[in-house]
């Protein structure tokens, strides 16, 4: 798993590459996420266009990071999931917790409504 992160404006982004399946790769994801809202960051988009599977431990990453923007009063959308990925979100019922786009402007949008 690899991800990158940058600042767009108010909007802290992470993109993921690969599978997000296990502790070492949540753990780093996590940290650049506790930097955001250390700036002061409390909107995050997460790219997940590269991400192929995801298993329980992925899923939990995904539930911190949601759990750690709401506690500062921010949001978390999540953009577009692969066809498998979104299966697992709508199984799971995360489509209920998280808002789902499908471009960034659209998720930009989902953000700043």
């Amino acid at each position: 798993m690899d991800f990158t992160s940058r600042d767009q404006d108010d909007i802290f982004i992470l993109s993921l590459n690969g599978n997000l399946i296990g502790e070492e790769a949540g753990s780093g994801i996590l940290e650049i996420a506790n930097d955001a809202i250390n700036r002061g960051k409390i909107l995050c988009l997460i790219d997940i266009e590269n991400v192929k599977y995801i298993n329980s431990s992925g899923i939990g990453v995904l539930i911190t990071l949601l759990t750690k923007f709401r506690n500062n009063e921010g949001e978390v959308v999540i953009m577009k999931p692969s066809e498998h990925v979104n299966k697992l979100l709508i199984i799971t019922k995360l489509t209920a917790i998280f808002k789902i786009a499908d471009s960034l402007e659209e998720a930009i949008k989902e953000l700043k409504s």
